[in-house]
This record gives C-alpha cells, structure tokens and sequence, in this order.
C-alpha cells in the first residue's frame, strides 16, 4: 500500500481515521485495506507499514510441508504485545499492533535500544515484543521475564516499503548494535519435521509458549505452532474472563492441546487433566470472589514510567479505547527513580452478568 492515495481511500471508506499524539496527528487503518494490514499509520507522510496476520498450524508434518516450499527459520513465539519501533525527529516512537502511539512502549523502548541503531539506520522499523508481569496490557507473561518488562526483536522493516528485512540482514544488525532478539533455533526444511516437533517438546517442558516459522525467501510468509503447555496457561489466565470471549477462544485451545499430545505421541494423564480443570476454575472463583468483596470484577495491572507524563497520558489512551467508566486509576507514585502506575481494568460483561445472577434472575440457556 504506497502512502497518500491508498490510506486516503480508506479513510473515505471509514477504514482509517486521524489519531493525535505528543502534537503529531498521524492517520491509522482501522482495518484491512487494499492488502495492508489493519495498523498500518502514515506519519508525516511516511509508511509504517502493519504488521501482518499471522497464521497458525495444527499439525508439523502436514503444516510445514503445506506452508514452506523451501528453508524457513524458527524463532521462540514471546507471549507479550507487539510493537513497531521507528524514530520521528529526536525521539522513538512506539506503535501498538492496532497502529496507537503506546505512551507506556514509547516512554520505555529507549532502555532497551541502542540509538546508534537509528542514527546508522534512520529508515529502521524495530518489530519487538514488549513482555514481563508489568506490562499494562495483557495479564501473565514469560516466566523469564520475572519482573517489569523485557524487550525482544524479531523483525525489522524499513519505513516507507512493506515487507521484511532478510534474516541474514537482521541478524547482522542486531549483533552489530547488540539488540536483544527472541530466541532463534536456525534453519529446517519441511522435511525435518520431527527435529521441529523435538524441539517444541523440549520448549513444552520448559513452559515456553511455543515458535514463529519464516520463511527464509522470497517473501515474509509466516506461521506460528504453539506448545500444550501454552493452550492451559491461556486457560488459567483468561477464565476469569470466560464471558467476554468467544467461545472458540477455549475450544481452540482444548483442541490445540489434544492434537499437540497426539503429534508428540503422548497421552493424557491425570497430572494434567487437573491442571486444565484447575485452569478453568480458578480464575473464576476469583472473579466471584472479587464481585462479592467490590461489587465488580476487575484485573490489577502495575507498570512503571521514566516520566510521569507519559503514566497519565498512558491512562488516557486506555480510557479512549476501553471506556472512562472500565479503568480506574489506584496510584502513581515514585519510586526507584521510576513512577509506578497501578489501575484496574473491569472486565463489563462478567461484572453485569453476576449483577443478574446475584439478585436471582433466571437465565435460559
């Protein structure tokens, strides 16, 4: 998608709109559009291209041999949120996945980043995952990330022209200016479909989320192939918003665990029957628990702040996306030389739901 003409369209279609921040107005695609992906932002009419869907497969021996022709790389899959690094004048800026300047990535990413990067390659967009305990948009995270946030780069793409950098290109870069990279195992073939399937399994025990396939070239296909492990850790962490998700939000992850038990040649055994019946009970018993103590159900969330500034800038950009009446604010202080934010985020549905089911209303299901 070239810059002008195309992001014009779409917000004539109603698939882009202006958004503002730090006195930047930049335009963001709301959705698919003309082949770009959803996130896509012209920036003071420069590109930033989104960053594609990725798809998932089920099954190695028959997923690589349909998706990768020829040689693919594999990368560890970080369980975070995604961000596009880029520099605008005398500062980073960080995108969300959805295209948002994140006060939160942009206030944070200078510690992880060398700015000799951006001053060698001034065009370089940083693909990274920004992931730890602390991160202010999802609950959990990597269990070797004990705590704060950590940052991982696992593409880079140049502004103004889609797609990404060869894999050679970003390995040089990244040892050059000593980024710190998701983890990469090397390169496979189709073929060598069990030497995959050995390698998730030693990431399984380990309780790692599971990989990222690229191919190695032409183009940038990708797909991803998670752990079992992975499928009851979302569990746990997200029963406590069973209401707010679809579905096929579990039944996906049920199915994805019983086809990874099969490929790998394992059955299911009592240890970890009730660590998924443990997963799907939790979480709940704490939202009730908590709709009894509060009269609501929210999630705790802490992240810390170089400027305070950007903390309450931060909190404006959530109440602008979930709603002023879903996030409260509980503290900011300073400390460490950081300031601290803690807020609440509710989770609506559940809340109105046990509202009805507390006085006594009869559902029919």
């Amino acid at each position: 998608m070239k810059t002008g003409q195309a992001l014009e369209q779409a917000l004539a279609r109603g698939r882009a709109r202006w958004e503002e921040y730090g006195g930047s107005r930049y335009l963001r695609l709301t959705d698919d559009f003309q082949g770009s992906p959803k996130g896509a932002v012209s920036w003071h009419g420069r590109l930033i291209a989104g960053y594609p869907h990725i798809g998932r497969i089920f099954r190695l021996e028959q997923g690589l041999a349909q998706q990768f022709s020829g040689p693919f790389w594999v990368e560890e899959k970080i369980d975070g949120f995604n961000v596009r690094i880029f520099r605008s004048g005398d500062r980073l800026v960080a995108l969300t996945r959805g295209g948002y300047v994140c006060p939160f990535a942009t206030d944070r990413v200078a510690e992880f980043l060398d700015r000799a990067l951006f001053e060698a390659e001034p065009d370089l967009i940083v693909c990274a995952e920004l992931a730890g305990p602390d991160n202010p948009y999802t609950q959990g995270g990597p269990s070797f990330v004990p705590e704060d946030v950590a940052l991982f780069v696992f593409d880079l793409m140049r502004i103004d022209r889609p797609g990404f950098l060869p894999e050679a290109e970003k390995y040089a870069l990244c040892e050059r200016f000593g980024l710190p990279m998701a983890r990469s195992f090397g390169r496979f073939a189709a073929a060598e479909w069990e030497r995959v399937r050995d390698l998730v399994a030693e990431l399984d025990a380990e309780g790692r989320e599971g990989i990222v396939l690229k191919e190695e070239a032409p183009g940038t296909h990708r797909t991803k192939y998670v752990t079992g492990w992975s499928g009851v850790y979302d569990i746990a962490v997200r029963a406590a918003d069973t209401v707010e998700l679809p579905g096929d939000f579990f039944t996906g992850r049920i199915l994805r665990l019983v086809l990874y038990l099969d490929e790998a040649g394992r059955t299911s055994d009592a240890a970890l029957e009730r660590d998924l019946g443990r997963a799907f009970l939790s979480g709940l018993v704490e939202s009730v628990e908590r709709f009894k103590r509060d009269g609501r159900v929210s999630h705790d969330f802490c992240c810390r702040f170089r400027r305070r500034e950007n903390a309450l800038a931060f909190m404006d950009h959530l109440r602008g996306i979930l709603g002023h009446t879903h996030v409260v604010q509980t503290g900011l202080t300073e400390e460490g030389g950081l300031w601290v934010l803690r807020f609440a985020k509710e989770v609506p549905k559940l809340t109105g739901l046990l509202h009805q089911l507390f006085r006594g209303a009869a559902v029919v299901d």
